[in-house]
C-alpha cells in the first residue's frame, strides 16, 4: 500500500460530485481495501496477446472529475460505464493507483477485486438482458495520464495525456485501441480556468461553490480510451476558422461547418497564426481527399503532452514548450489533423498495427503540403522520411511487429516506412485508384478499429488485382531493397543490356519491384521502360542505336530503396572501366 486517504476526505467525495444524489458508506467488497491507493503499474507495458478478447464492450463513458485547487494533486472522480449485453460474468477493466470508494452495478453494490492494474467487477447478467451500468467512485493523486503541474509559464494546469495505455491512471476503462465508446466529461475546475475536451460543449460552464466552475462536454462519435481527454488551465481561445462545411455530419452547427480553434496560454497567442494559420484549410483538404470530417469540432491545444503532438479526437494537444519557443509547428499540425481520420476515426485494432495511424498521418500530412506548396516541398518531406528510416536501428524488423514496451512502437517503421508503403502503393495503383481506394476504406471503417488486412482488401478491390504480395513484403518482412545496376552495349545485337541485382542483407526478402527504368543515350535521347524485379539478379535487354550514357532505376522516386549504383561503364575493344558508389 502506498498512501492512505483521510476519513474526512472520504466523506466529502459524494457531496462534491454532482452525479448521484447521495453515496452510501463504503462497501466492504472482497479484494478492495477502501481508502488506500495501491502502487501503480508501469505505463506502456503491452498486455499479453488475446488478453482483451471481446468479453467487455464499453458503449459509453460518463466521466466526472473534480480537479484540486491550484497547486494540489488530488482528484475526485466518478466513472459510469455502460457495457453492452454479453455473456461475461465480470467486467475486467484497466485501473491503477487511485483509491476506490465504491463500486456499483445497475445501482446495486457489487463484488470486485482490485490489484496489479486490474479492476474486476462481478456482473449479474441474468438480472437484465440490456446494457449494464457499472459505476466506480474513486480519488487520489494520478501517477500518470492526468498531468497536474505548472505550465511552461509557471501557472497550474491539468492535461490528460493517455497514449498508449495511460488512461487507466485516471479512470477505469478498456485501455486498448480496439474498444471504442461514446463519452461525456464533466470537469469541476478552478473558476479562472477554461476546460476543453472531446466533442461539443453541453451548455455554458456553471459557476459553483468555493471558486469553481463546471464544464460539460459530450462526444457521440465513438473513440478509443487513449483518445478521450480534457485539458484545463488559464488559456485564451482564438478562433481559427470554419471548415468542412457540408462535410461534417457530427457538427452541431446549423450551417454544417466545424469550428477550428486554438487554445493557447496568453503569452503564446501569436501561435494562432504562426502554427495554426492554415489549420482550417487542412480540414478542408482532408475532408475532400479522404471523407467527411468525423467529429464535432477541432481544437488545437497547447498542453502538457510528452509528445510533440497528440491526436486526441477533436482536441489535439501540442507540446507547450515547443509552442512557447515561437517556432512553427505547422508540419505537426498537418500530421495531427490527418490523424482525425486515421487514428481517431479509423483506429488500429492493436498496437502492432500502429502504422495504420502514424504512417497514414505522416503521408497525408505530406500530401497537404504537396497540394498547397508544390511537389518539391512534398518530395523534400518524403526524402526526409526515407533517410530517417534507412538510418534507423529498426530496419531489421518488419512494420507489423510486437513490442513489449509500447513506447518502442514510436519508431521509423511505423512513421517513415509506413508513409513510404502508402507512397509505393500509390505509384503502383495510380492516383485515381489509390485515392478512390483510400476513400472507400475510410467510408467502410470510420468509427471502427481495423487491421492491415482490412486496408489491403479495400485497396485490392480498388486496384482490381491481388496485392497480397505487396503487403506481405512491405509490412511483414524486414528491410528494404538495395539495388546494384550495371549496363553494357551489345553491338552485334543492337541492345543495351541492364543487369539489376538486389544486394540487400541476405536475411531480408527478395523484393518484387515493379518500376520504371530510364536509359539515356547519345542518339535517341531518353527512353523509359516498365520492368519488374522478382529475383536477386535479372538482366533486361533493350533495342538501342548505340551505348547508353546512363541508366537509372525508379527515376521518379516511387520506391523505398538504396542504390549501389554503377555510375559509368564502357566497353570498347575489350577494355572495361567500372566505378561504383553508394547512393541514398
Amino acid at each position: 500500500m502506498r498512501r492512505s486517504v483521510s476519513w474526512t476526505r472520504r466523506l466529502t467525495l459524494a457531496t462534491l460530485l454532482v452525479a448521484g444524489a447521495c453515496s452510501p458508506a463504503p462497501l466492504e467488497t472482497p479484494g478492495i481495501d477502501f481508502g488506500e491507493e495501491p502502487s501503480p503499474i508501469t505505463a506502456g507495458v503491452a498486455a499479453p496477446m488475446g488478453w482483451y478478447g471481446d468479453a467487455v464492450d464499453v458503449l459509453d463513458y460518463a466521466l466526472e472529475v473534480r480537479l484540486p485547487e491550484p497547486g494540489g494533486t488530488r482528484i475526485e472522480g466518478r466513472a459510469r460505464l455502460t457495457l453492452a449485453p454479453g455473456p461475461a460474468a465480470e467486467a475486467v477493466l484497466d485501473f491503477t493507483g487511485l483509491a476506490i470508494r465504491e463500486v456499483r452495478v445497475d445501482g446495486r453494490e457489487a463484488q470486485a477485486s482490485y490489484a496489479d492494474g486490474i479492476l474486476r467487477i462481478a456482473l449479474d447478467r441474468a438480472a437484465s438482458s440490456g446494457p449494464t451500468l457499472v459505476e466506480v467512485v474513486y480519488e487520489g493523486t494520478p501517477d500518470d495520464g492526468l498531468i497536474l503541474r505548472e505550465n511552461v509559464h509557471g501557472r497550474p494546469s491539468a492535461f490528460v495525456d493517455n497514449w498508449p495505455n495511460r488512461a487507466r491512471f485516471w479512470f477505469p476503462s478498456v485501455d486498448h485501441p480496439h474498444d471504442k465508446a461514446t463519452a461525456s466529461l464533466t470537469v469541476h475546475a478552478p473558476e479562472s480556468w477554461v476546460v476543453v475536451a472531446n466533442g461539443r460543449p453541453l451548455g455554458e460552464p456553471v459557476t459553483g461553490a468555493a471558486g469553481t466552475r463546471t464544464w460539460r462536454w459530450r462526444t457521440d462519435v465513438a473513440v478509443s480510451a487513449y483518445n478521450l481527454v480534457f485539458g484545463a488551465a488559464e488559456m485564451s481561445v482564438v478562433p481559427v476558422g470554419l471548415a468542412a462545411c457540408g462535410r461534417a455530419p457530427a457538427s452541431p452547427r446549423a450551417d454544417g461547418c466545424v469550428e477550428v480553434s486554438a487554445w493557447l496560454f496568453a503569452e503564446d497567442t501569436a501561435q494562432a497564426s504562426l502554427s495554426f494559420g492554415r489549420a482550417a484549410d487542412m480540414v478542408d483538404f482532408y475532408s475532400e481527399a479522404i471523407g467527411p470530417y468525423p467529429f464535432e469540432k477541432l481544437a488545437h491545444v497547447q498542453s502538457a503532452t510528452r509528445f510533440g503532438g497528440m491526436e486526441n479526437a477533436s482536441a489535439i494537444f501540442y507540446a507547450e514548450r515547443r509552442l512557447a519557443s515561437g517556432s512553427s509547428m505547422e508540419g505537426t499540425v498537418a500530421h495531427e489533423t490527418a490523424h482525425q481520420w486515421f487514428g481517431a476515426a479509423v483506429t488500429e485494432r492493436d498496437w502492432i498495427e500502429l502504422w495504420l495511424s502514424e504512417g497514414f498521418a505522416t503521408y497525408f500530412g505530406y500530401l497537404y503540403f504537396e497540394s498547397r506548396d508544390g511537389v518539391d516541398d512534398f518530395r523534400r518531406r518524403l526524402e526526409g522520411s526515407r533517410r530517417s528510416y534507412l538510418e534507423s536501428a529498426v530496419t531489421g524488423s518488419p512494420i507489423v511487429a510486437r513490442y513489449d514496451n509500447l513506447f518502442d512502437q514510436l519508431n521509423p517503421n511505423n512513421y517513415a516506412k509506413g508513409a513510404w508503403v502508402l507512397h509505393m502503393l500509390r505509384g503502383i495503383m495510380g492516383d485515381d485508384a489509390f485515392f478512390g481506394g483510400v476513400r472507400d476504406y475510410y467510408a467502410s471503417h470510420a468509427g471502427t478499429a481495423v487491421t492491415s488486412a482490412d486496408f489491403a482488401a479495400d485497396m485490392a478491390n480498388a486496384a482490381g488485382e491481388d496485392l497480397g504480395w505487396f503487403f506481405a513484403q512491405w509490412l511483414h518482412e524486414p528491410g528494404y531493397p538495395v539495388l546494384d545496376v550495371e549496363h553494357g552495349w551489345d553491338a552485334a545485337a543492337g541492345e543495351v543490356a541492364v543487369t539489376v541485382r538486389q544486394v540487400q542483407d541476405p536475411s531480408w526478402p527478395t523484393f518484387r519491384l515493379p518500376m520504371e527504368l530510364e536509359i539515356v543515350d547519345g542518339e535517341a535521347g531518353t527512353q523509359r521502360y516498365l520492368i519488374e524485379l522478382t529475383e536477386r539478379s535479372q538482366v533486361f535487354h533493350f533495342a538501342a542505336p548505340g551505348p547508353a550514357r546512363s541508366v537509372r532505376v525508379d527515376p521518379d522516386g516511387w520506391l523505398l530503396k538504396r542504390l549501389a549504383e554503377r555510375v559509368s561503364q564502357t566497353r570498347y575493344a575489350g577494355a572495361r572501366r567500372l566505378e561504383r558508389r553508394l547512393s541514398w
